[in-house]
């Protein structure tokens, strides 16, 4: 059912059943601390986290070092950039991998929409995916796509009532 499918671990290693985000808007990101679109994502991240978390918005940053290994660090290593550099209050998770046989199952879930002219495989660090209140994927976007640019889609999310 949607993205609740598996659990994750977060950065200090505790079980984090995705179903508790049930009803909240997910944006899903592929992080990286010495990317080149480091320094554009996270603040944009944080920004957009602050101004929406209390509407629903949850963004979850699984950390990745598939990409030109440049996510190194440990996972305390990592939170501590991100908490320390960024300010960002947003979920960090365990390091992941996001492609091949060892991806994550919540990545491998996210992979197989129907993504137009996306292959299936993330293609780089800071790859989005924005998820509805139902667990739904509803969009993928490329790493090079700002968190900014995404504001329309997520205030359009956040205002759909699911009710019946």
């Amino acid at each position: 059912m949607g993205t609740y499918v598996a659990g994750s671990l977060d950065a200090k290693g505790k079980d984090v059943d995705l179903s508790v985000y049930r009803g909240k808007v997910l944006l899903i990101v592929n992080v990286a601390s010495e990317c080149g679109l480091t320094d554009e994502n996270y603040p944009e991240l944080t920004k957009l986290y602050q101004q929406y978390k209390d509407q629903g918005l949850e963004i979850l940053a699984f950390p990745c070092n598939q990409f030109a290994a440049q996510e190194p660090g440990s996972n305390q290593q990592i939170e501590e950039f991100v908490c320390t550099r960024f300010k960002s209050g947003f979920q960090i998770f365990d390091k992941i991998e996001v492609n091949g046989d060892n991806a994550a199952p919540l990545y491998k879930f996210l992979r197989l929409g129907k993504w137009g002219f996306f292959d299936d495989d993330i293609q780089w660090n800071f790859a989005k995916f924005l998820v509805d209140k139902e667990g739904k994927v509803v969009n993928r976007y490329y790493p090079t796509t700002l968190p900014f640019s995404l504001e329309h889609d997520i205030k359009k999310l956040l205002a759909e009532s699911h009710e019946c």
